[in-house]
């Protein structure tokens, strides 16, 4: 009637990215552009003609001219 109670093996997961959001110039720490639907700490994806939020799906399309 007792349960084998031991631990679970970790999983390995992959790390974080977020460090490469983030740039430190002298003594400022300056970020990468958040969604403005979602707020701070949601980062946007860049690609060559769009910011995109993965969250909410917002999107803005950059033009070249």
């Amino acid at each position: 009637m007792v349960k084998n109670l031991t631990k679970r093996k970790a999983k390995n997961r992959p790390t974080s990215k977020k460090y490469t959001k983030y740039k430190i110039d002298g003594d400022k720490i300056t970020r990468e552009r958040n969604c403005p639907r979602c707020g701070a700490g949601v980062f946007l994806m860049k690609t060559d003609n769009r910011v995109y939020c993965g969250k909410c799906h917002y999107t803005e399309f950059i033009s070249k001219k």
